[in-house]
């Protein structure tokens, strides 16, 4: 197996070495694909590894180095984006067998600009199936494994990006997330998750679960990594109209470890109320750090959070549905037993309660903005309990669902809803090694206050340079 250290460097220290001639991208390509070919066996993070055309992507990123012609951070770097994102020439599965043969003839916007910058894509990655799901299990292409805990979920519907980037099998991942499926991920395989501002990254190209919540953004172990690679994805796109015209800053520029001053809101309802003790402890432990950097804490309220959880499962529903009405029409017995019900589901629900969802989503939204009127960040954790098994979190027809199924994206769905950026750090692990994530939450386009916050936390503690043991 190739070295260890080199599969878990960062982009950031991964990148100086490339730029500094130190280590090739041919190198560190044939490393990341040594050591997939070792574990993906095991963890089953690649629905489709493009060996041949990442060493060649390697081979020129190595001869325009050699040429002076350097195209920034990301050059040379190997990553897999999450296969909802469309890649010209490449199937496109989106975790379903009705995709099985989709190859698109162009790739998603935020994938080409990765391309721009000079990344090397290694391959695919798993995923719940079309993203509908919060455990990333998958019954057509199976489900990847928690490199923490071969048994446990690995979160959904990012499946594959959180256990690839935690395991060492890809340098960072493009997710997307529409109730959380970047950041639960991140969350249960102890890596960075971020969830943009809705508008900030562009959509197109990408398969989508519901239009007005998907959210696509970076995955890595890092906080200075996922800037970078938001850096190069954000942005205007004449291709997706949702996308704003506001000026991309370079977000790696403000993390300077200073949060003397920043007001750190605690929201209540929802957010601190019935977590698993693990992980209620490691969240006073993360407060007390951030005070000791200088961060003041205070209780905002939020009433209208306690709704949440329905608006988010009523628009999902309809818009997934209507998306996919001619699969429900024609092929739905080819759909997994869980996406399958909802969409079903979906298709039933009267146009008032989607209506009623959305006008109570607005309230929500206000809600949110005056309350941050008060503070520059809100913290919650990321997830109330620890990783389940994966057992718990198989759908079976006629069987009752397990209550995890419901508890896994209570905390992360109102951000879909606002729209507001979000991150997800590790924070801790539980007794029995599981990793336990929070989320940082900032103001519309706040995503440098984000980033700060979240990279003075990272650097004050160890939790995101542990490993897991893996075979």
């Amino acid at each position: 197996m190739p070295s260890e250290d080199l599969c878990y460097w960062t982009i950031r220290d991964l990148a100086a070495r490339i730029q500094a001639r130190e280590i090739s991208p041919v190198e560190v390509t044939r490393a990341q694909l040594e050591r997939i070919t070792q574990l993906d066996h095991t963890l089953n993070t690649y629905v489709t590894l493009l060996s041949e055309r990442a060493l060649h992507e390697a081979r020129t990123a190595e001869e325009e180095l050699m040429q002076g012609r350097y195209r920034g951070p990301l050059h040379g770097v190997p990553i897999a984006p999450k296969d909802l994102f469309e890649s010209a020439g490449v199937k496109t599965t989106a975790g379903s067998l009705l995709l099985k043969d989709y190859v698109p003839t162009r790739d998603a916007t935020v994938l080409a600009r990765l391309r721009q910058q000079g990344a090397i894509v290694l391959g695919k990655l798993n995923l719940h199936e079309f993203a509908y799901g919060a455990t990333g299990v998958n019954p057509h292409y199976g489900t990847s494994k928690n490199p923490w805990g071969l048994d446990r979920a690995p979160g959904g519907s990012s499946s594959g990006s959180g256990v690839a980037v935690a395991a060492g099998l890809a340098y960072g991942s493009l997710g997307t997330d529409t109730g959380g499926s970047v950041r639960l991920p991140a969350s249960f395989c102890g890596i960075v998750g971020l969830k943009p501002t809705y508008g900030r990254c562009s959509r197109a190209g990408i398969i989508p679960l519901a239009w007005s919540l998907d959210h696509p953004g970076p995955m890595a172990r890092s906080v200075a990594d996922a800037a970078l690679m938001l850096t190069a994805i954000a942005g205007h796109d004449p291709r997706d109209p949702t996308t704003v015209r506001q000026p991309v800053p370079d977000y790696t520029q403000g993390l300077t470890g200073d949060l003397e001053g920043v007001r750190v809101g605690l929201p209540r309802p929802l957010f601190l109320d019935d977590l698993d003790p693990e992980v209620e402890a490691a969240l006073k432990v993360a407060m007390r750090e951030l005070e000791h950097l200088g961060a003041r804490m205070q209780i905002v309220s939020i009433p209208q959070m306690r709704r949440a959880a329905l608006m988010s499962t009523v628009i999902i529903a309809a818009e997934g549905a209507a998306y996919h009405l001619e699969h429900l029409r024609t092929q739905a017995s080819q759909l997994g037993p869980d996406v399958g019900s909802r969409l079903k589901l979906g298709a039933l629900l009267p146009a008032w309660a989607y209506c009623k969802a959305q006008r109570l989503r607005e309230a929500l939204r206000r809600e949110l903005a005056e309350a941050m009127t008060q503070v520059d960040v809100l913290l919650t954790p990321t997830i109330a309990i620890e990783a389940p098994t994966i057992e718990q979190c198989t759908v079976r027809p006629e069987a009752p669902l397990s209550p995890v199924l419901f508890q896994i994206p209570l905390l992360t769905r109102p951000f879909n809803l606002t729209g507001n950026p979000v991150i997800s750090v590790p924070c801790g692990f539980t007794f029995s090694g599981l990793p336990i994530g929070m989320q940082i939450v900032g103001k519309p386009f706040d995503e440098a206050m984000v980033l700060r916050v979240a990279h003075a936390y990272e650097q004050a503690t160890e939790w995101h340079q542990r490993r897991p043991s893996l075979p």
